[in-house]
């Protein structure tokens, strides 16, 4: 990839007031897109930087955990949180606290989540499927948020019986969202197979007034410039792609720009950047939960390079700083960084039918809140 350059003339992206340049948005991760990886992400590179989903109704009740989740760092500007929820109401009221403590400067929903727990119960991917309650989520939302703007995030749909993008599409585009972005994929697939771009190109021919951006199978810069190129998207939504190599964003923002991309980093480089990655997690959330919450990064990090077992297991194992520091000199810090390392990371899984509730495909039209779908879930 090294020397590559490429130039893309489009108009720049904007969310609402927002300049979002380069085209670029870090998807919402559960347990991954905290204020720490939010950082380390943003000193490589510019885009939009989306905060863990929060659940409207935890927000509703003010649960600790959930307001912790909501830090952003100081210089952090926009900031973007992604919030979940499937009662009008309950969305209306959780954006209403937001606005009024002035929490957040862009809002996301999400509809991508293909959790079996959460889709049995009419939530996650499952929800767009009913059209007119969707549209009255997003409407509430958009009414609640006044002047901070509001986007929506979606999948293909249920299965490949069960399309629903175009119309979440112009729905959200009707109810006052001021951009879309699609998971190419169905909730049937979940991680598994590949993303199928041509429906990130229908979307962008069925909603004309705002951005439509495209996720799905973006590992390296060139593949963020090929989603553009061949499906005309506004930007792209990255998400496992930066799982162990935040420093993508530094490259999609020269591949953006028409500048060379620069080498991917030497294995002693990936060390520094692991190094910095726990210190910001201890400075979040103390060193206990921030070095655990460091382990499942690591075979992220270290994937392609040569690691002996002995080695990735102390690491996968790691609870304090000093057993870090102490760690770190004995990789071989100038391994040069493996073209095998790019391609999925993080939960892939199989596909499989999608559980819904019972009847759930009888009406599209029945405005009806599904019971007992709002809980803690990961994103989508």
């Amino acid at each position: 990839m090294e020397g590559v350059t490429a130039t893309l003339t489009k108009p720049a992206l904007r969310i609402g007031p927002y300049e979002v340049d380069p085209p670029v948005v870090l998807a919402p991760m559960a347990g991954i897109t905290n204020v720490a990886f939010r950082r380390l992400c943003r000193e490589y590179g510019a885009g939009l930087y989306v905060c863990e989903m929060i659940t409207a109704r935890a927000l509703v009740i003010r649960d600790p955990k959930t307001w912790h989740m909501m830090t952003f760092d100081p210089s952090e500007s926009p900031r973007s949180v992604q919030l979940y929820g499937v009662d009008p109401a309950t969305m209306r009221e959780a954006v209403k606290i937001i606005v009024g403590e002035g929490m957040a400067d862009h809002i996301d929903t999400n509809w991508g989540c293909p959790v079996v727990k959460v889709t049995r119960k009419g939530g996650g991917a499952a929800l767009p499927y009913k059209r007119k309650l969707f549209a009255n989520i997003i409407r509430a939302t958009v009414e609640a948020a006044g002047d901070i703007p509001v986007t929506a995030k979606f999948r293909i749909g249920i299965d490949d019986e069960h399309h629903t993008y175009l119309d979440a599409g112009r729905i959200a585009e009707a109810e006052g969202a001021v951009a879309v972005a699609l998971h190419a994929r169905t909730a049937a697939q979940r991680y598994s197979g590949q993303a199928d771009w041509t429906h990130i190109a229908r979307l962008k021919e069925a909603v004309t007034s705002i951005p439509v951006l495209g996720n799905g199978d973006i590992f390296t810069a060139a593949d963020a410039l090929s989603m553009v190129e061949k499906t005309g998207c506004d930007g792209v939504v990255v998400g496992r792609g930066c799982l162990g190599r935040p420093w993508l964003f530094g490259e999609l923002q020269a591949a953006f720009a028409g500048e060379p991309i620069p080498a991917g980093p030497s294995l002693g480089e990936v060390a520094r950047v692991l190094r910095r990655h726990a210190e910001l997690l201890v400075e979040h959330d103390g060193e206990e939960k921030g070095m655990r919450d460091l382990r499942k990064h690591m075979a992220w990090y270290f994937m392609g390079f040569p690691v002996g077992s002995e080695l990735r297991r102390r690491f996968a194992m790691v609870s304090t700083l000093a057993e870090l520091d102490e760690y770190l000199p004995e990789l071989d810090h100038d391994a040069p960084f493996p073209t095998a390392g790019e391609g999925p990371r993080g939960r892939q899984g199989s596909a499989g039918k999608v559980t819904l509730p019972y009847g759930w495909l009888d009406d599209p039209d029945d405005p009806t809140v599904p019971a007992g779908a709002d809980m803690m879930h990961s994103g989508g």
